[in-house]
């Protein structure tokens, strides 16, 4: 299934490419729902690095353990100057680690009035329990868009 963004953000497609390399404006857009911290030795980098994998722990409302995920990122332009976040993480514990798909990709560029188209896709799939993890990841999709709109003018 899967679960689909898509906004127009009040800021250039440089800053928004800038926060989505930022992982203090990942944690940004997931809390206060989902708590994020870092499992890697020093933190989480400045910048989330392609050739890194980095692995973090997640609680809901930083109470309700919900696993380690990795978070493996790869940086491409697509024509059109869509450049795109591709993350090849997966869950490793926990819930989300029943996935047996869990594709996520984020993208922006130009609207043509100075603001950003922005996507946001993750393809998951888990058997049985796909609608359930859908109808989870979907809600949580629509807060972190929210947030996403709120940020991005503070981004410039």
């Amino acid at each position: 299934m899967y679960v689909f963004l898509r906004l127009e953000l009040d800021c250039s497609p440089d800053d928004a490419w800038d926060a989505l390399s930022n992982p203090a404006d990942f944690r940004a857009v997931t809390r206060p729902l989902l708590r994020v911290r870092s499992l890697d030795k020093g933190g989480f980098p400045k910048r989330w690095s392609p050739t890194d994998v980095h692995y973090v722990s997640m609680s809901l409302f930083g109470v309700v353990p919900m696993g380690r995920h990795s978070i493996d990122i790869t940086y491409t332009e697509r024509p059109g100057g869509v450049r795109m976040v591709i993350d090849q993480g997966e869950p490793l514990s926990g819930v989300l680690a029943r996935t047996s798909t869990w594709d996520h990709r984020m993208a922006v560029s130009e609207t043509g009035n100075k603001q950003t188209l922005y996507r946001d896709r993750l393809v998951v799939k888990a058997g049985l329990l796909t609608p359930f993890i859908f109808i989870g990841m979907w809600a949580f999709w629509q807060i972190r868009g929210a947030k996403l709109k709120k940020l991005a003018p503070t981004w410039k």
